[in-house]
């Protein structure tokens, strides 16, 4: 069974260091500080399904280093505040935003996701979380949470890009959860869990492709700077995550697990 490996904690602490910045340009093309299976074409996209302006709060959801929060608020003009249970993704993210001039816009907290969130009821016009749904244990009580913060008729986003949607061993769900907790979901169990905490589904959309192509490009532009990724992450860090990056690009290729988009609005 293949050993938990981080890829978050020292992702997220060298996240200046010259090497991470080369991979993410090769793997994301526009790279705007994202760590999940997403791109700069989604979220314009799902700022336009969510009907962001100026006005809308957001409140993002495990958002990390911070930088796809920075790129909605800069791209829309909304504010935004994001949770992460990651210190370093706070802090580095804190930073990235007083750089960008957005600490009036963008602000960011250490939170548990999985837990009571500490906001009041009806704050937040919409909830984005990306790629991160499948790490928190309780997926009814988030997606209660997500109502309860929400404004009525408010949207909350979210993928989940691991559905099993085919035939998966149990040591390749052992590799694809190598990079800490995972919450694998059957086919038809989100839309469920979604209804029964309280919104109706607007959208959902099959995004297993993104997910193909971004994590083969990953694990290539990785292979590209090897000594570089090996000197900052050691030699056994770096032959995990890249055992990690093939599993994911085959499993999604392969159409065995699968990646999701759903949009849900809060019923008036």
């Amino acid at each position: 069974m293949s050993r938990n490996v981080d890829l978050f904690d020292s992702t997220y602490s060298h996240f200046e260091a010259q090497v991470l910045a080369r991979v993410r340009e090769k793997t994301f093309g526009e790279d705007f500080g994202q760590n999940s299976w997403t791109t700069a074409a989604e979220y314009r996209r799902w700022a336009d399904w969510l009907g962001l302006d100026r006005s809308s709060h957001v409140l993002e959801v495990a958002s990390g280093s911070g930088g796809p929060a920075i790129f909605l608020a800069q791209l829309r003009g909304c504010r935004i505040t994001g949770i992460e249970i990651n210190p370093h993704g706070v802090e580095t993210a804190t930073k990235r935003a007083m750089a960008e001039n957005l600490g009036d816009r963008v602000s960011f907290r250490q939170a548990d996701a999985g837990k009571r969130l500490p906001f009041t009821d009806e704050e937040f016009d919409a909830v984005l979380c990306v790629d991160a749904a499948n790490h928190l244990a309780h997926r009814l009580q988030v997606l209660e949470e997500w109502n309860r913060v929400l404004k009525p008729g408010g949207k909350a986003l979210f993928t989940d890009p691991v559905v099993i949607t085919g035939l998966v061993s149990n040591e390749e769900l052992a590799v694809r959860s190598s990079i800490g907790y995972f919450l694998f979901s059957p086919p038809g169990m989100n839309e469920h869990l979604i209804a029964e905490a309280g919104f109706e589904i607007v959208s959902q959309e099959d995004a297993t492709e993104n997910a193909a192509m971004v994590s083969k490009r990953w694990h290539d532009a990785r292979a590209e700077d090897r000594d570089g990724l090996i000197r900052m992450e050691g030699e056994e860090r770096y032959l995990k995550l890249q055992e990690f990056f093939f599993a994911v690009h085959r499993l999604t290729s392969e159409r065995r697990l699968s990646r999701f988009t759903y949009i849900a609005q809060k019923r008036r």
